[in-house]
């Protein structure tokens, strides 16, 4: 079992992550891959990513999903796979969960737990809302798992890249523990607090950014296109000024060209609105805006879009005869 070498620190060591939750920039992680055994449980879009990023770090990895043959493509590359969740978890450092609702990763938990070593933590990854994150809270202390949490900002190719942001929360000490796992996963890592839930709180609010902006680009690009124009001349026209993103151009040349690949599929996006709203029931927050997106995000889907990237709520912003 993998375990952090204690010694005395080094000016080179940057030591324990900070929480940077209040102030201060971003947290870029030192990494200390060493032996480390990490189990990834989910192989999708961004498992798949992850793991193989891992894989290329030099982590043994072992991986996991319910539909076998999503995983299988990652032994090509030194991936373990296997069938059930408990050999999975079986002799990990860290296990890192990659599923799509609350609900999956409670039947990994509950199928796993058994088998997780007591010096092993688990790193839950999945995008679940704040009611689900706090049933995995409980499960894990039914369970005598150690639990944080590591948000994933980015799509497909910066999974696969490692270039994800990471929103990770949780015990400090816990954090240490899979800073090299983190560190290999994003570019930099943001701390939003110490309690597990935080860091589903900030990614709520990321989405709620990438969810706007994109509707936005979408948006202008219809209404430039149904005044009789080049939808092109709606992006030079930012290109270069102070209201200009890159993300804009980015998923602004999908939309003109009408092709989707899934980079973030449309469907996911409407599940974190569903999120999004739940959280802010009870709230000081009005949520007009996550209503309407969840509004024309569904028309896209409706129109055959669902499994399609986010870019497709284009086809939202068309009237029909």
């Amino acid at each position: 079992m993998w375990r952090p070498r204690v010694t005395g620190r080094r000016r080179t060591d940057p030591g324990p992550i900070p929480d940077r939750s209040r102030t201060g920039p971003p947290v870029r992680l030192r990494r200390n891959v060493g032996a480390m055994k990490v189990a990834v449980l989910g192989t999708g879009i961004m498992g798949q990513g992850v793991a193989g990023t891992l894989l290329r770090e030099g982590f043994d990895v072992t991986v996991w999903n319910r539909t076998r043959s999503k995983a299988e493509p990652l032994a090509a590359d030194g991936a373990t796979v296997v069938d059930a969740v408990r050999e999975a978890v079986e002799g990990a450092d860290v296990v890192v969960t990659v599923l799509f609702d609350g609900d999956a990763v409670l039947e990994v938990m509950a199928d796993g737990a058994e088998a997780t070593g007591p010096d092993a933590v688990w790193v839950q990854a999945s995008t679940i809302g704040e009611a689900d994150t706090a049933r995995v809270v409980e499960v894990a202390g039914q369970r005598g798992l150690r639990l944080v949490e590591a948000m994933m900002l980015g799509t497909k190719k910066p999974a696969a890249t490692g270039k994800l942001v990471m929103l990770a929360a949780g015990e400090a000490g816990l954090l240490d523990v899979v800073r090299p796992v983190l560190e290999a996963m994003g570019s930099k890592t943001v701390v939003a607090g110490d309690t597990v839930g935080h860091g589903t709180a900030l990614k709520l609010a990321a989405n709620a950014w990438i969810a706007s902006i994109t509707a936005a680009t979408a948006q202008s690009l219809a209404l430039t296109e149904a005044l009789g124009l080049d939808p092109q001349l709606f992006l030079d026209a930012i290109d270069g000024g102070q209201s200009d993103t890159p993300y804009a151009h980015l998923k602004g040349a999908t939309m003109i060209a009408g092709e989707y690949p899934a980079q973030f599929a449309l469907d996911g996006l409407r599940k974190d609105l569903g999120l999004m709203r739940e959280a802010a029931r009870g709230t000081s927050f009005d949520p007009t805006l996550i209503e309407a997106l969840a509004d024309v995000y569904a028309t896209a889907a409706d129109r055959g879009h669902g499994d399609d990237d986010i870019a497709a709520v284009r086809a939202g912003f068309d009237r029909q005869a």
